[in-house]
């Protein structure tokens, strides 16, 4: 388990304990489109309240299988702005149905779930626990089937637009993550795609040799290992962005 999925259950589970001593209070935490004005902190908290334990179980199971992969992967701050962006997303996309009450984790969940298929997307996600389904074709199944409920009107009482912003939240997230690598790769004098590219094939790869593998997380340890037989068989010049920054963050633990 990472810190920021650990916290994010922690805080989703305790606030619909505490909801459940005052229910009424869960519509003035909810997320209404139309009242956005006269009530802006509903763009946050709308992503912490479940109208049942059920609504809270899927959620929860989501961001438990998904999450700790994708903050390794990102870093413990920027997993919690994806997971934000992404709720916020959501909240955006919701304008299509401006009275209606939102509540729920869906939004901010899915742009996780976006951004494990972005990083991963042939790795098999058991669908009911049997289906082995890629992850990149589960998630477009997933958007196509919430814009035909939205725009349908199908499975009424499910924020079916939240979920198609909190993709839309996800990707643009993690795309402005990779832009922002880039950048810094060109910011430190090498603006050619050739030159880029003779950097890479230069990456002084000794710190990444002495990250102390027993003093990591079993996920993280995993990753680490993943990367280097990926740097030992395909070089380094095969390294995405976010598998270098994901090196340099272990080696400087």
């Amino acid at each position: 388990m990472t810190p920021v999925v650990q916290w994010l259950l922690l805080l989703n589970i305790g606030v619909h304990i505490l909801l459940g001593y005052n229910p009424l209070l869960r519509i003035d935490l909810a997320f209404i489109p139309a009242l956005v004005v006269s009530r802006p902190w509903t763009l946050i908290t709308y992503m912490f309240v479940h109208g049942s334990f059920w609504h809270l179980l899927m959620n929860m199971l989501g961001l438990f299988f998904f999450g700790p992969r994708v903050e390794a992967r990102l870093g413990s701050r920027a997993f919690l702005g994806l997971y934000l962006v992404s709720g916020l997303g959501g909240a955006l996309f919701s304008l299509f149905t401006p009275y209606a009450a939102v509540i729920g984790a869906s939004g901010a969940v899915f742009g996780v779930m976006l951004a494990f298929a972005m990083f991963w997307p042939h790795e098999p996600i058991l669908l009911w626990a049997v289906v082995p389904v890629p992850a990149r074709l589960l998630v477009i199944v997933m958007a196509v089937l919430s814009l035909y409920s939205g725009i349908s009107g199908a499975g009424a009482g499910v924020a079916h637009f939240a979920h198609l912003g909190g993709f839309a939240g996800g990707f643009f997230y993690v795309r402005l993550l990779r832009r922002r690598e880039w950048q810094r790769i060109e910011r430190a004098g090498r603006p050619t795609m050739v030159e880029r590219y003779a950097a890479e094939l230069r990456i002084d790869t000794s710190r990444w040799e002495a990250i102390r593998r027993e003093e990591l997380h079993e996920i993280n340890r995993a990753e680490v290992d993943r990367i280097m037989e990926k740097l030992r068989t395909q070089g380094a010049a095969s390294l995405t962005p976010d598998e270098r920054a994901f090196m340099d963050r272990m080696a400087a633990r």
